[in-house]
């Protein structure tokens, strides 16, 4: 009877024993987080606090976290303030952990989707930007960044020319991709040379959905990039650097294919 009964207790365990691990990875951490380089990973995204001018700053934070996912989307928030200094204090970013360190001659698409909103409150200098590096090497040190600005509030891409107002000077201009017109700016930030697209009309792009592929193809074809470079980091955030902000991301998502 004794026997018979451990057995009884056993089975009677085992359906939840067994569905203890699948309800486990169903859970998505969103909790918030502050610190200077935190990160969240929900499997295939990873969001990282990147506060990395942090000390430039008088004073300032950064924080975010992950609101949910569902398939291949993820929907996320970051607040952040900073006063004092220069340049960049925080890049907090939603990274693809899949499909990377391939070469651009071997991906047939990027598939993105973006919808965003931002608030704001006193004098903000900030973008809302995807950002991906190439390197020659699977998972080697960057080389190219390629910049896809959807906002620009303030700030401006690195160039290696500038007008007598200061501003940067493009490379080229009025370049239709994913359906946009884009302004191409060219320089380099001292460790890799940065290629920046900034909406022509300077209006920002509130609800992408297109294939980043279509950004590099022009480079490639247009602008000297070697498709044999690799594909090492896809990104999407806000470089802040002043000012205060909550961006909201209902819905973000890339898929290399």
């Amino acid at each position: 009877m004794f026997s018979l009964s451990i057995l009884t207790v056993f089975v009677c365990l085992v359906p939840f024993i067994s569905a203890a691990p699948s309800e486990l990875q169903k859970r998505v951490d969103t909790s918030t987080y502050c610190g200077q380089y935190d990160s969240v990973s929900t499997g295939t995204y990873t969001l990282y606090l990147d506060q990395w001018g942090k000390a430039n700053a008088d004073s300032g934070s950064a924080c975010a976290s992950v609101t949910s996912t569902s398939g291949t989307n993820i929907a996320w928030t970051t607040t952040w303030t900073w006063s004092g200094g220069s340049g960049v204090k925080s890049y907090t970013n939603v990274n693809v952990n899949t499909g990377l360190n391939v070469k651009l001659s071997a991906i047939n698409s990027i598939k993105s989707a973006w919808t965003w909103t931002q608030t704001t409150s006193g004098t903000v200098v900030a973008n809302i930007a995807y950002d991906l590096f190439t390197s020659s090497t699977s998972g080697g040190s960057n080389e190219y960044e390629i910049m896809i600005w959807l906002d620009n509030i303030n700030a401006g891409p690195i160039s290696y020319t500038y007008g007598s107002d200061g501003s940067a000077t493009p490379i080229v201009s009025s370049v239709t991709i994913a359906g946009y017109k884009w302004d191409l700016y060219y320089g380099s930030n001292g460790s890799n040379y940065v290629y920046s697209f900034l909406t022509s009309d300077e209006s920002a792009v509130k609800s992408f959905s297109g294939d980043l592929m279509d950004f590099f193809d022009y480079l490639t074809s247009k602008q000297g990039l070697s498709t044999s470079q690799y594909l090492t980091t896809a990104q999407g955030g806000t470089e802040a650097t002043s000012g205060s902000a909550t961006l909201t991301s209902s819905a973000f998502s890339i898929v290399i294919a």
